[in-house]
């Protein structure tokens, strides 16, 4: 088996659930973050609409824990 094709097999074609539940977790992280800052860039252009403002340039944020950057 491939890992491409399944990730609970490694690229030898062993199975390898510690990797492939390390791996798991680590996307989970990565795509609640990643939903975190659509949130927050949305109520951020929400506001300034609500307030009678329009946005100029393009929001930019950076999580601080991960150190991965939103625009």
């Amino acid at each position: 088996m491939n890992s491409r094709k399944n990730p609970l097999y490694n690229t030898s074609g062993c199975k390898d659930p510690t990797a492939f539940l390390a791996i798991r977790e680590a996307d989970r992280e990565q795509d609640e973050c990643d939903k975190q800052a659509e949130k927050l860039i949305k109520a951020a252009k929400l506001m300034l609409s609500a307030a009678g403002f329009s946005l100029i340039r393009r929001i930019e944020i950076r999580h601080d824990k991960s150190g991965r950057e939103y625009r």
